[in-house]
């Protein structure tokens, strides 16, 4: 008897409030590593009608302007109408920032290996940020290795924009999400069994004015130029069984920061696996890549993705752990709940000797301190909307698999037996 089950994921669009303070975290990020890629930051913002709060700890000798990076992120995204209750020109920005606790920096700048064991290793220089956990999820369910329903949300959260700016569709706005339902056999995508999409409209569409009709005309577009494209090419398309939803509400007129209240790092989920795997409770954006909450996690993302690639597992879960101002890892663990084609203690001995995990490393690895100055200013920006991992529309250096044949040879090396 097979095992049939369902499994959900949501994404939401660059104007949902949280992504919102997610990117203007990260674009200060952006323009202050492109200044100085010594940085410590921190950076929280928080926003809700009218009003834009960017607060934190930094330490950094760049000039920036955060006013003007609020509100030129802000219209990027595309609140430019006051009517909305939140527009980048009329916005209030205030700014209340400190700069990072020395007592921090002294185990960030000195690690405890350097200045207990005087140790001449470059990557011990560096201790990590804070204390904490994080996971790193692969698996071979879509060409980018993501699992579907995340995947598939994205996907369609990202059209929704698309359709927005471009004037396709001009009547959405900024906010929306997305969720969709895959079923599941065995472990394996079978069907999609919900797609659901809530969008923020104008008030009229047209000469169309009431709710009603307003609402069957949203939902009749949303198909044709949303949902339909985004399965264009793929194998696993909604069918006569598909339930889909459109604005269950009946109307989402009011939305962005005027319908609910921002806050930087409060869609974790959305920025990883959609729930397809562990998390370990720390958000990425606004931090500078000393913090492991996000280098880390990037990290664990890579690992696992080569070991997927190599073809050692069909999924992969690789956790980190760290203590503050201690550079090497507490602990690492290798879960491939049972698709691997090697004993998972081969596997975490591969990663041990082929990973460089401590956090000075991470940033060398993926030069994360540079990015932005090398990529036209725009680097930690891009990746604070739409998910941090199985972006095939960015060279992310944590989503390349340029490991994977070394650790398919060095695996038939331990255990020549089990590789095919």
């Amino acid at each position: 008897m097979s095992n049939r089950y369902l499994f959900t994921s949501e994404s939401v669009t660059e104007g949902h409030p949280d992504k919102v303070c997610d990117q203007i975290s990260d674009t200060i990020i952006d323009t202050i590593l492109a200044q100085d890629p010594h940085s410590r930051v921190a950076a929280e913002v928080v926003v809700n009608t009218g009003l834009v709060l960017i607060t934190g700890e930094i330490s950094t000798k760049a000039n920036v302007n955060y006013i003007n990076i609020a509100r030129q992120k802000i219209a990027e995204i595309g609140y430019v109408d006051a009517d909305n209750g939140f527009s980048a020109n009329s916005a209030s920005i205030l700014v209340a920032l400190d700069e990072q606790s020395p007592d921090i920096a002294q185990g960030v700048d000195s690690a405890q290996e350097t200045r207990q064991e005087s140790s001449d290793e470059m990557f011990d220089k560096i201790g990590a940020g804070d204390q904490g956990l994080m996971f790193g999820f692969a698996c071979n369910e879509t060409p980018e290795m993501m699992p579907l329903p995340i995947s598939l949300a994205h996907r369609i959260a990202r059209r929704l924009a698309a359709v927005r700016k471009t004037g396709e569709l001009s009547y959405l706005r900024p906010d929306g999400k997305t969720q969709v339902s895959v079923a599941y056999e065995d472990g394996k995508p079978v069907g999609i069994d919900t797609i659901l999409i809530s969008t923020q409209h104008a008030p009229s569409i047209g000469d169309i004015t009431d709710d009603a009709g307003i609402l069957a005309k949203i939902k009749e577009d949303l198909w044709s130029k949303v949902v339909e494209p985004v399965f264009g090419d793929l194998e696993l398309k909604p069918d006569s069984q598909t339930r889909y939803f459109v604005n269950p509400t009946g109307k989402f007129v009011v939305g962005g920061p005027q319908g609910d209240a921002g806050l930087t790092g409060r869609k974790i989920i959305v920025d990883t696996y959609g729930g397809y795997s562990r998390h370990g409770g720390g958000a990425f954006s606004g931090k500078d890549p000393t913090k492991v909450d996000r280098s880390a996690a990037y990290a664990c993302r890579y690992v696992a993705k080569n070991i997927v690639a190599a073809g050692l597992a069909q999924k992969c879960e690789v956790q980190l752990s760290y203590a503050i101002g201690v550079a090497k890892p507490v602990s690492i663990l290798v879960e491939t709940f049972g698709t691997s084609t090697v004993d998972e203690q081969v596997l975490l001995e591969l990663v041990q000797e082929n990973f460089e995990l401590r956090p000075a490393g991470i940033i060398h690895t993926f030069n994360l301190c540079n990015l932005p100055s090398e990529r036209g200013g725009r680097f930690y920006q891009d990746v604070a909307a739409y998910g941090h991992f199985g972006r095939n529309d960015l060279d992310l250096p944590w989503e390349r698999t340029d490991k994977a044949e070394l650790l398919k040879a060095a695996a038939s090396q331990k255990q020549p037996t089990a590789i095919a």
